[in-house]
């Protein structure tokens, strides 16, 4: 049981739910304010996406991170910044020709996916860890795309938070780390039911966490309804804790839920089980963030 759990928002992710949700955060401001008022919830890290304005559809522009990490730091709440650097990796091929991308392909080079985190610097950014079949495409990040993203990722100070979809990715990050371009104080995030990765089951989860490297600091997420259960379970198996629209848009069936809200969820069931959220004060500490 972990009994100081460090809870990470995921505030609005890069999947097409903005048409399932009017409320999900989609402008600077909106991820922003929703990456405060989960912080004053209780969330020591805030995981962050960002979204075309107009549209709310997935970007990758570095103006709109700049604008949304402006903002977050000018604002008296402190919390961990986690960005993403999970977008630009799919590969759908195309009919006529499989060498080639076809529509919905979105492919950029390992430089590109991490170039917003050599310039915004935050304490953390995610690395998704290997390629697999995600839902109708392919995610692209072979061994050497993981390379060059490690290395520079390392070369910038920021921690990085392996995301492991299956058991194979975990395999690739303990390689990364056996040739120096990962270090110890890494942490690895499970994610659990994605797909088509690992099914969200315990023993998937039990499996995935022997297989961790001694001693990280690590958490499980699950999707939708699966999302608090997981929650529960990650926290008794000695994890931590992820929780956010990225994951799921409910608070109750029905009902549509806000960031702080599932936080605050979150949090109830934490503190049932004993155990208690950390700080970012005291989660920096913990995880050994400069």
């Amino acid at each position: 049981m972990n009994y100081e759990v460090i809870v990470t928002c995921a505030v609005t992710g890069g999947s097409d739910t903005k048409g399932k949700h009017p409320g999900l955060p989609s402008t600077p401001a909106e991820i922003a304010t929703a990456s405060i008022e989960a912080a004053k919830a209780g969330a020591a890290v805030a995981h962050i996406h960002v979204r075309e304005p107009e549209t709310g559809a997935p970007s990758r522009d570095l103006e709109l991170y700049k604008e949304t990490v402006k903002l977050i730091r000018e604002s008296d709440v402190d919390v961990i910044l986690n960005i993403t650097t999970g977008m630009g990796g799919d590969l759908i091929p195309s009919d006529d020709d499989p060498t080639v991308g076809g529509p919905g392909t979105d492919m950029i080079t390992p430089e590109e996916r991490v170039r917003h985190i050599e310039i915004i610097k935050p304490e953390i950014c995610t690395l998704d860890c290997g390629s697999f079949n995600y839902a109708q495409t392919a995610y692209v990040a072979t061994m050497d795309m993981l390379r060059e993203s490690a290395n520079r990722i390392q070369n910038a100070g920021v921690t990085p938070e392996i995301e492991a979809f299956e058991l194979g990715h975990i395999w690739q990050a303990k390689q990364l780390m056996k040739e120096g371009l990962i270090n110890k104080k890494a942490l690895f995030q499970l994610c659990m039911g994605i797909p088509f990765g690992a099914e969200g089951t315990t023993r998937n989860v039990v499996t995935m966490r022997e297989a961790l490297p001694a001693g990280v600091a690590w958490g499980a997420f699950a999707l939708g309804r699966d999302e608090m259960p997981m929650l529960a379970q990650s926290v008794v198996m000695g994890g931590n804790a992820r929780v956010g629209l990225e994951d799921n848009l409910y608070l109750e069936k029905g009902v549509l839920a806000s960031n702080a809200q599932l936080v605050e969820k979150g949090k109830e069931i934490i503190e049932r089980l004993g155990g208690r959220l950390l700080s970012p004060a005291e989660a920096r500490k913990k995880l050994n963030l400069s």
